[in-house]
């Protein structure tokens, strides 16, 4: 009762709302004008009746019109799906034939009646499932459209749509960002929900990007346009989300296979009714209550939940793969840079020289790596998390080599590769550091080795439940696959639990992999979207990770997730499952409630106008079943 109850809610305040285009609006506002017109026609003929009990004349004229008014959209309807033989238009056809029944049987107010009765649920049934719709335009009223330029040191406001990429906007706490760019100054946090689907805010500082649809909380920021309005990720999202509107699903095939039968099934029922009982209203009956209101929404219903429910995640369905594919999986391949990994160095082992300790080593490379911005020297500096170090003057970076500077006693300090070390004569031990798998780096101190630094990307912190909960779904291999050296791929297919692991891939490599094992299964390829692109068009299905900014990892994947957290594909498979389970189920309920409804009107127990009135019953279970989505954890 909660989710009827809400469904109806839900219905109704979709019509309060003003958020319809104008062609949405246009069509709703006929649809009203007319069921009132038909609504007078029968109020006079009623009242003329009863004023003029011996004139049928003038009743029977206004209920004729009234007919029209109703009955002529649904008789073109009709006409469209017999001659194109598009099923979608079933309710029309039968209805069409019940009010031509009840017409010319004499029956005039039933005639305008049921098509009134039918068109006035048929829209509240369909206000009611256009989440999806409702969705993109809050989505869209969620687009910043001003924007501060900073014009040299003068600020004024002009259209988000005429920013370039180069110039520089203000975003003051509080405010919409417009535009897909990168801070240069200041630091904040921005509620990134929009696009991420993550709760907690995102700490952002000069050199972080930030993005249009998202807000910023505290702080204020100077940002540089790096993309132009039309070509910010908000915006591919939106157009997007427009195209899994259209999303062709493989059940409504099913459906279409159904009705081929189940037309021709109620229309040579209702005739052998008339013919044996010579009651043609019990034929009307059987006309009403089978229009097919609960199987045009088998597959739709739960398609908009799943990608409302989707959506909520950060998590972008683009195609009914979702449906046809997804389900099937058996092999999910990953990549491993930026997908179970972070996708940035992090130093994970410091070994000091004889008569040195790691606090000295790891302080001596702090002092030369702040004045850097290379990944190995932001992996130095965090470490450090807060520990003093000593700041050095002639500091300086030597491109391809490593960092150079002096202490305080003028002595020379280095951080670099080996290659550099024994270049210049410093003497490295042997065998010394070879141990670590990752990047490694010396450091020296007046020409004497201090130790040396290793440095490794490290699996996400979920990736291992991730992967443990695909193989309880019933996933029977994962495979990692990879450009990087054998010891690292080896290490973190270990720390994830992947059964198999395939290294020194080049990318047609990878696409070599994903064909042979789409031989004996079908394959789920997850990657960054980027350099993954072939291998995640080439799978069965690809999912892009972290597609937030990246246009490819949009255009090459089947679905997009606009976050990188792993958790969100065991989620996705299990809620395509759902889909389905759900779809036959709404197919199972809507056919059964149809039958007892005809059923009952073969029997003379519901008559036809009731019918009108509850033939809805399995548009609203389906809709009611399909609900369930929603609850999706």
């Amino acid at each position: 009762m909660e989710n009827l109850d809400n469904i109806a809610k839900n219905s109704l305040e979709a019509l309060a709302k003003d958020n319809l285009n104008d062609k949405n609006r246009r069509s709703l506002t006929a649809n009203l004008v007319s069921a009132a017109a038909a609504l007078v026609c029968i109020a006079v003929g009623i009242i003329y009746s009863w004023v003029f009990p011996d004139k049928t004349t003038m009743p029977a004229l206004l209920y004729t019109v009234g007919f029209l008014i109703e009955g002529i959209p649904v008789f073109v309807a009709a006409l469209k799906g017999i001659f194109s033989r598009n099923f979608t238009n079933a309710m029309e056809i039968l209805v069409a034939i019940a009010i031509l029944a009840c017409y010319l049987s004499g029956d005039l107010i039933l005639s305008v009646l049921i098509p009134l009765i039918l068109n006035i649920a048929h829209l509240l049934e369909e206000r009611s499932i256009m989440g999806g719709r409702e969705a993109i335009d809050g989505l869209k009223k969620m687009r910043q459209d001003s924007a501060i330029l900073l014009d040299g040191d003068v600020e004024r406001t002009v259209e988000a749509s005429s920013l370039e990429v180069g110039q520089t906007i203000v975003v003051r706490p509080g405010s919409g960002i417009p535009i897909d760019g990168k801070v240069i100054s200041g630091e904040t946090n921005v509620d990134q929900k929009s696009l991420t689907g993550e709760p907690l805010p995102a700490h952002i500082k000069v050199g972080d990007s930030v993005y249009a649809g998202t807000v910023n909380i505290d702080g204020r920021i100077l940002v540089k346009v790096e993309k132009a309005y039309v070509d910010t990720s908000f915006s591919n999202i939106l157009t997007m989300l427009e195209e899994a509107e259209n999303i062709s699903i493989p059940e409504s095939r099913l459906i279409d296979r159904f009705m081929r039968y189940y037309i021709p099934f109620v229309l040579a029922l209702a005739a052998a009714v008339a013919l044996i009982t010579s009651d043609l209203s019990k034929a009307i009956a059987i006309l009403v209550v089978s229009c097919p209101c609960g199987q045009m929404l088998v597959s739709s219903a739960p398609m908009i939940a799943s990608l409302s429910t989707a959506t909520k995640r950060g998590i972008l369905i683009k195609n009914s793969k979702f449906i046809e594919e997804m389900t099937e999986v058996e092999t999910v391949v990953f990549d491993k840079t930026g997908t179970l990994t972070v996708g940035e160095l992090s130093l994970t082992e410091i070994i000091p020289a004889d008569g040195y300790d790691e606090d000295t080593l790891l302080s001596l490379a702090a002092s030369l790596a702040c004045g850097s911005n290379h990944p190995v020297s932001r992996a130095v500096t965090e470490a450090i998390d807060g520990k003093a170090y000593e700041e050095f003057e002639e500091v300086k970076e030597i491109p391809g080599k490593g960092m150079q500077g002096k202490d305080s006693e003028g002595r020379e300090l280095l951080l670099g590769n080996k290659y550099w070390f024994d270049s210049i004569g410093i003497t490295i031990p042997e065998g010394f550091g070879e141990a670590l798998l990752g990047s490694v780096s010396f450091v020296s101190r007046g020409g004497v080795l201090i130790g040396c630094l290793g440095f490794n990307d490290t699996a996400r912190p979920e990736a291992a439940e991730s992967i443990s909960t695909l193989k309880e779904m019933g996933i029977k291999n994962t495979v990692i696959l990879t450009g990087d050296r054998e010891a690292a791929a080896r290490k973190i297919a270990s720390e994830v639990g992947a059964d198999d692991v395939k290294y020194q891939l080049l990318p047609q490599d990878k696409l070599e992999a994903i064909n042979s094992l789409r031989e004996g299964s079908c394959v789920l390829a997850v990657g960054d979207g980027i350099n993954d692109a072939p291998a995640l068009r080439q799978a069965d299905v690809g999912i892009s990770m972290g597609a937030m900014g990246s246009d490819l990892a949009i255009q090459s994947s089947d679905i997009a997730l606009m976050n990188n957290n792993l958790e969100n594909i065991p989620f996705i498979i299990k809620l395509s499952k759902q889909t389905r389970k759900i779809i036959y189920q709404n197919l199972i309920l809507s056919v059964l409630i149809s039958l007892t409804m005809i059923g009952l009107s073969l029997f003379g127990v519901i008559s036809a106008l009731f019918g009108a009135v509850f033939h809805n019953v399995g548009a609203f279970v389906v809709l009611i079943n399909s609900s369930r989505i929603l609850k999706t954890k």
